[in-house]
Order: structure tokens, then sequence, then C-alpha cells
């Protein structure tokens, strides 16, 4: 197990600084800290991970290059967007499924950003199909779902997070016991850490050690949408 630091209070610092002064002339003024600070410790990151993942799950990938890989572009999408800010103001870090072709499929994720680091697994902003399905492998696998999403390994250090509907999904009892579940938009959890422990010499530990109590939730994805898992 590696026990080597990547990222550091530079990273962090680099963010903060990238969010006061969001524009093209800043950043072009400081790419190379871009480049030192986070762009190859995430790399390296990635590569490093991916024997634990493959222990984890075959079926997941930690894909190091660095444009399409696992590290999200720094560029925003601002074409829809009322901010026109040209970058993001944070890392982020998903191994997605081999079988996906987006973000929005099941994972594991790691977020750094000043005052806000976490890791998540699931599937965020699914869309409506691949909802339905997975509501529906709730009602028919509600103990499935509660040992993937609230057995004891899972809740130890992650809680169900994302976005809900207001009302029960159509054609869903209102009444059903796991009701609050079924209205999930996003399906994920995250477990919630701190700077000190992304900039850690253990952080390669801990991070896979969250992955592996995620994957439950994970494998219950993924049998729902009829994926390897």
């Amino acid at each position: 197990m590696h026990t080597a630091s990547y990222f550091t209070p530079a990273t962090f610092t680099f963010l903060r600084e990238l969010a006061a002064n969001n524009s093209r002339d800043w950043f072009e003024s400081n790419r190379h800290r871009y480049e030192s600070d986070l762009r190859q410790p995430s790399v390296r990151f990635i590569t490093d991970f991916a024997p634990s993942l493959g222990k984890i799950s075959g079926h997941f990938r930690a894909d190091p290059r660095p444009v399409g890989g696992s590290l999200f572009r720094i560029h925003r999408d601002v074409r829809f967007s009322k901010d026109k800010s040209p970058y993001k103001t944070y890392a982020g870090i998903h191994f997605r499924h081999f079988e996906a072709r987006s973000a929005h499929a099941p994972g594991f994720y790691l977020h750094l950003q000043p005052g806000q680091v976490f890791v998540g697994a699931g599937i965020w902003r699914p869309d409506a199909p691949t909802l339905e399905k997975i509501r529906r492998r709730i009602v028919e696998d509600p103990a499935g779902w509660k040992k993937a999403a609230k057995g004891k390994a899972f809740r130890a250090r992650f809680e169900l997070s994302g976005d809900s509907l207001v009302r029960p999904p159509r054609g869903l009892d209102p009444d059903h016991p796991l009701i609050e579940d079924l209205k999930r938009k996003d399906f994920i959890g995250v477990a919630r850490l701190d700077e000190s422990s992304a900039t850690g010499p253990g952080f390669m530990k801990e991070f896979t050690a969250l992955c592996r109590s995620g994957a439950a939730l994970n494998r219950f994805i993924c049998e729902a949408l009829d994926i390897a898992h």
C-alpha cells in the first residue's frame, strides 16, 4: 500500500486562489502551479490506485489519461450557465464503470475543494430510464437495498446524499416503507473528510478503505442496471 503524499497544502492554496481569480489571464500565468500542484499529483494518484481498485472490482476504471480519463477537466462548460467563470474551483476524480460513457454512471469519486473534501460512491444524476431501473430494484429487493445503503460498514463512514423529488414517483405507493429512498434522484453515498486527511501520507489507504465500504452500493446499482459488478 502506498504511503506517499499526493496532494499537498499547495493543492488547496492553488484552488483557493483560482476561486478568487477565476480568469484566463490568471490561470495562464499560474498554469505551472496547476500542473505541479493539482494535475500531476492527480494523475499519480489515479495510476497508483488502479491495483487497489482492481481488487475491489474489476469493472471500474482508474484511467490516468490527462484528457478523457478519470480526472475531470478543469475547464467549465459555460454554454448554458449564467456563471461564465471559465474554471472549476475543485478537482474531481471519477473512477467510473467501464461501460459508462459519462460521469452520470456508477463509480467512486474523489472531490478536492477548499473546505469541502469528500469521497463518493454510487450514481449521480442518472437519466430517467436508469432511475426507473434502480427504483424498481429497490421495490423488488428491499433487503438488498438496506444491506447496501444502510448496512453497518456503509453507515460507519457514508451518508446517503443528493437531490430528491418532493412527491413520490408516479406509480409507486406513497406509503412504501422505503419511499424516501424511492424519491431520490441521486443514489450516492458521501464520506466527508478534511484537507489534512487529503494531504496526509495515509490518504491512499484511507481512500481505498472508503471505496471498499462503498462498494456494496455500487454493486446494488450495477445489479439494477444489469451490468457487470
